[in-house]
């Protein structure tokens, strides 16, 4: 009988359309630049499996190609990776070819869709589409039996008769496993299945999932800032972007942005954005270290979140292979995976294999490669292994048959002569028994037969009847031990958990009897019990030794084994000394004696018992309190007692524990010590604020860091002088900076602390460094404000006050005693007066009031500001010129009038006109984008301060213009070098010989040039002519001049101009001559 499903009778495709299909694979595989087998549709039904496979060849790339499957659009399967779906890859070297597998488990009915898989490479791609169809479960299964013959020939022969063959039968239908949340589960799980968890759908932030589930179980208050709040968390993948988004009540409030605790600023990685009521965070290409909690502050409100960062599902690139080996030999399985130093979980017919240095199983990491390692396989070692990740898992079956038996040493042919003794020696590869056989007949150990069996060593040994009947020997040896093997003092060293055999060479005739015997206690006696052939501790005897065998050897093994040998000749007995040497006890559970932010000291107490061998050093390792994952913190040996572990994370309870390390190994761990928890940072700047008679209130700011766990809150205390009761203001926490104390009695002195707290509980007090006192005078409202006059107004204080007798009313000014002749006062037995006629802006300050009425004196502070209007803001520059847009910036002013600048108003003036409109009013900012200017127009621009007085007298106005230039290609002008005027002395015009007429003034002319600006000097044959009233010398734009006054035949000869600057010297001569008589 053949069971077959019905649903694989109907044909899923008509033979119509199936030729279009065909036409469009054959078109995309002619596009296809990568593939080289492509991901073909596929039908599977609910909770069945189904695997699609896609090739690429690597002969002709220089690197593995990138490869993305998508469902749909747009959704990216690598972050989907975990229980229902995992991808793999692997690489064939002999054909160069990747293969890339996305493989579906226990598939659902909304798994259907069309899905993609994309390939590329550089500047290469390649992109396959395929449909996955989900079928439902048949409910029915039809047998169906042979052909229905006959047998007489009907018509109807051969036919098939389902009449018969159709039977129904119940089919049990497998539950859809329904969809989990996975914090849902969380949420109700013990937390000590979170690590598990966690493991099986793929979160590997412990720490941020331990943080998002305690947020989850807070109450949401309802906000008066926020609209609309962050959701508690936000997950992105690495590299990817994310986007925060409240919305506010209020939009005129103003929003900050903070990263534990650190305000956010505007850059290419952190992008602010406005719509109406709402404002968008971005973050672009987050890495690990954006994996952390953020929070939003409007006014005294905020909104928190945390993000979390998740790493790319691990894969297995390269599978486990099934392994075949011997019994005793090594056995090591390997995998690859994507990623280094990955988690990885080995599991042996399903259940999990632990890293434990007792565990026959070691596990080796090496960046990708991880390996299972059996150093002495065994038969029962036969099983299936896999090998489990976040994104993938590989199985392969390992089997161990016992080698097969080799003779390493056979038995030779001998001749020897009748009555002699015969030694018939053979060696196999194994320790077992074995047979001797004589013509094929079983030989059995007689007086004249004897057989020995020594490790893998069969021997046999005859001799003739007549020398074992008589049994006398020719000659008598005393026994004798031969112990030149052994090391000092007859010690002998072994490790625990290893077989020692110790062989005794022995020597005597006849034979010597041989007696092991080691100590034990007996009612707190020491007696000497036999060592029997049997047991983990027992006596082997060989005709030329004697063998002491302990299996898996123990500490309480240690000690002295007495061999005594005996026969006719005498006796010999000797003290063998076992040392047992093994891993040191554990130490005892650690102390941790100091906690501070972010690290703490621990010391311990060495081990009770060191294992035979002086202790090298210690490890120290640290968890969670939650967790069930031990991280080393040091990887050289700690030779004190004493660590200080760092790094820790603020509010997050941990455990450590110690390993001591000697020559043999390391011992177990200790007990974990007493959980702690990092404090946080006290608060900074504690101050008074301002004291009534009944209260204080005080203000500080945050701690100077604010670890991962976040604040909680503040805790403000109070004690009166002279005591040391603190007693809590706040029964609960504030998250605010400050806080009033209220029901203080008048005229006491208290001392005010504040903590910050967190998940770790109270950070170290901040303490207010004085006595406060509880006293204020009361002065009326419109006094305890700042009292403010223009420049030139009228200021006329009345400060009322009482006290008898007569109050004595002093006034200072800043500290130091007011000038009457500017400011006048006058005081009254009920008040005292401030009067200033034309207020300036000296007169600004604070007045400090004293009232003394006999030993009783008070004190008040009225503070005085005259304001004026302010100064013009500093220089306005145009930063950029784009459209029909203008960018200004400039710097506020130097002289703000004594008020806070309140604004700015900006005007813009066409350079044809000159005439001034204003364009924006009461601008807040230093800079400012003025939109809608005409095309082709030239624009200046000034901008006003404003104060509470009004506008600035004067504007300060763009030194440059901004041109709107019109669409399309912008004239570049031509640069232009320097051009180097530098020039030595040239003359251009030389002089030229003269001819003068006595007592007639005569010239002599020439034109140099050069820069810098030649100094001219003139010589009569080569000598120079200096303050000589009959010469004149002239220089005007480069012309050169020498006068002869009323010359004589005395002053011709030869003339010589010279012109000197920094890059040389140039000369021109020329000769003159005098003709006639002079006057």
């Amino acid at each position: 009988m053949i069971d077959i499903l019905l649903s694989l009778c109907i044909p899923v495709w008509s033979l119509g359309e199936g030729a279009p299909e065909e036409s469009e694979k054959r078109d995309d595989a002619q596009r296809s630049t990568l593939f080289v087998e492509k991901p073909q549709s596929g039908t599977v039904s609910v909770g069945g499996n189904i695997t699609f496979i896609a090739k690429v060849e690597a002969k002709d790339l220089l690197r593995k190609p990138n490869v993305k499957w998508f469902k749909g659009k747009w959704m990216d399967l690598a972050s989907k990776a975990g229980k229902h779906l995992q991808l793999k890859e692997s690489f064939e070297r002999h054909t160069k070819i990747h293969t890339f597998e996305m493989q579906i488990i226990k598939a659902k009915e909304n798994y259907a869709g069309n899905y993609r898989c994309e390939v590329s490479y550089k500047d290469k791609f390649d992109s396959c589409s395929f449909d996955l169809e989900v079928t439902g479960k048949v409910p029915f299964v039809f047998d169906l039996f042979f052909v229905n013959n006959s047998g007489e020939g009907q018509e109807d022969a051969g036919e098939l008769d389902f009449s018969g063959l159709l039977k129904r039968r119940e089919v049990k239908q497998q539950e859809e496993e329904p969809e989990v949340d996975v914090w849902d589960l969380l949420k109700n799980a013990n937390p000590s299945e979170y690590e598990k968890i966690a493991f099986q759908y793929g979160i590997t932030d412990l720490r941020g999932m331990l943080k998002r589930l305690k947020r989850m179980r807070r109450e949401v208050k309802k906000s008066a800032a926020f609209a609309k709040g962050l959701d508690p968390a936000y997950q992105v993948d690495k590299g990817g972007k994310v986007r925060f988004m409240v919305e506010l009540a209020d939009p005129t409030v103003e929003l900050k942005w903070y990263k534990n605790g650190q305000e956010i600023r505007p850059s290419a990685k952190y992008i602010f954005e406005h719509k109406g009521n709402q404002r968008i965070l971005f973050i672009n290409n987050c890495t690990m270290t954006d994996d952390a909690r953020y929070y939003v502050t409007a006014g005294d409100e905020k909104c928190s979140t945390e993000l979390f960062v998740r790493d790319p599902p691990i894969l297995v690139t390269k599978g486990l292979e099934d392994t075949s080996s011997y019994v005793g030999e090594r056995v090591e399985l390997s995998c690859e995976v994507s990623e280094d130093d990955a988690n990885v979980k080995w599991f042996r017919n399903g259940v999990e294999l632990s890293n434990d240095p007792k565990s026959r199983y070691r596990i080796k990491v090496e960046g990708k490669k991880h390996t299972l390692i059996i150093e002495e396989a065994a038969k029962n070692d036969t099983a299936t292994y896999s090998v489990m990740t976040t994104g993938g898992q590989s199985e392969a079956k390992l089997s161990v048959d016992c080698e097969p038996l080799k003779i390493s040493l056979a038995l030779e042919d001998q001749t020897v002569r009748l009555g002699q003794e015969i030694h018939l020696k053979c060696e196999i590869s194994e320790n077992v028994e074995g047979k001797w056989y004589k013509n094929g007949q079983l030989i059995e150990a007689s007086d004249r037969v004897k057989l020995y069996h020594k490790g893998r060593s069969l021997s046999s040994q005859s001799s003739s009847y007549m020398s074992n009947l008589n049994n006398l020997s020719p000659f008598s040896d005393p026994p004798k031990l031969h112990l030149d093997g052994l090391g000092e003092n007859n010690t002998v060293t072994v490790v625990a958990g290893n077989k020692l055999r110790l062989e005794i060479p022995i020597t005597g005739e006849p034979p010597p009897k041989v007696f092991w015997r080691k100590p034990e206690t007996n009612k707190g006696k020491k007696i000497w019990v036999y060592c029997k052939k049997y047991g983990r501790i027992r006596a082997e005897s060989y005709p030329d030794s004697s063998c002491l065998v302990i299996d898996a050897a123990e500490r309480d093994d240690s000690g002295a084994f007495r061999i005594t040998l005996k026969n006719e000749a005498g006796e010999d007995t000797a003290l063998i000394n076992i040392k047992v040497v093994d891993v040191p006890d554990p130490p005892q559970a650690p102390n941790v004696t100091e906690v501070g932010e972010d690290w703490c000291i621990m010391t311990w107490e060495p081990p009770a018992n060191d294992g035979g061998s002086p202790i090298l050093g210690y490890f120290i390792e640290r968890k969670k309190k939650q967790s069930s994952r031990w991280m080393r913190l040091n990887f050289e040996l700690c030779k004190e007692t004493t660590f200080e572990p760092k790094k820790m994370i603020e509010g997050v309870a941990y455990e450590v524990r110690v390993f001591a390390v000697n020559a043999i190994g390391m011992s177990k761990p200790s007990m974990p010590s007493k959980s702690f928890v990092p404090l946080g940072n006290p608060p900074t700047l504690l101050a008074v604020d301002s004291v009534t008679d009944t209260s204080v209130t005080m203000k500080w700011r945050p701690p100077d860091q604010i670890g991962a766990a976040g604040l909680d809150g503040y805790v403000v205390e109070y004690c009166f002088e002279g005591t040391d009761e603190w007693i809590v203001a706040n029964p609960e926490l504030t998250d605010k900076t400050k806080f009033t104390i209220n029901g203080l009695p008048t005229g006491s002195k208290i001392l005010v602390r504040v903590k910050a707290v967190n998940a770790a509980g109270e950070s170290e007090p901040k303490y207010h460094p004085q006595p406060i006192l509880v006293k204020e005078i009361r002065l009326p409202r419109h006094l305890k404000q700042t009292y403010t006059r223009r420049v030139g107004e009228t200021v006329n204080l009345v400060i009322p006050f009482q006290g008898k007798p007569r109050a004595k009313v002093s006034w200072q000014k800043n500290g130091s005693p007011i000038d009457k002749n500017d400011i006048n006062i006058r005081n009254t037995e009920n008040d005292t007066i401030i009067f200033i006629r034309k207020a300036e802006r000296g007169h600004s300050g604070e007045y400090d009031m004293k009232v003394e009425v006999e030993n009783l004196v008070d004190k008040a502070t009225i503070d005085i500001q005259i304001v004026d209007r302010p100064g013009p803001p500093e220089v306005v520059t145009i930063e950029d010129v784009w459209g029909e847009n203008v960018n200004l910036s400039w710097k506020p002013p130097k002289d703000d009038g004594n008020a806070a600048i309140t604004g700015y108003t900006i005007q813009k003036a066409d350079k044809k006109s000159m005439e001034w409109f204003t364009v924006i009013e009461h601008y807040h900012r230093t800079s400012a984008t003025i939109n809608e200017l005409v095309i082709g127009n030239e624009y200046y621009f000034r901008v006003f301060a404003e104060n509470m007085c009004g506008l600035s007298e004067d504007a300060t106005m763009t030194k440059e213009s901004a041109l709107i230039a019109k669409d399309g290609k912008v004239y570049k002008y031509p640069v232009y070098d320097d051009f180097d005027f530098s020039e030595r002395p040239l003359f251009t015009q030389p002089l030229v010989n003269t001819f003068a007429v006595a007592g007639y003034n005569a010239t002599l002319n020439c034109s140099v040039r050069g820069n810098p600006k030649p100094k001219i000097t003139w010589m009569k044959n080569k000598v120079l002519i200096m303050n000589d009233p009959r010469y004149r010398m002239f220089s005007n734009q480069g012309v050169c001049t020498l006068e002869i006054r009323k010359p004589s035949p005395y002053d011709g000869g030869t003339y010589t101009c010279r012109a000197v600057n920094e890059l040389g010297e140039a000369e021109v001569d020329c000769k003159l001559e005098v003709r006639g008589k002079g006057f």
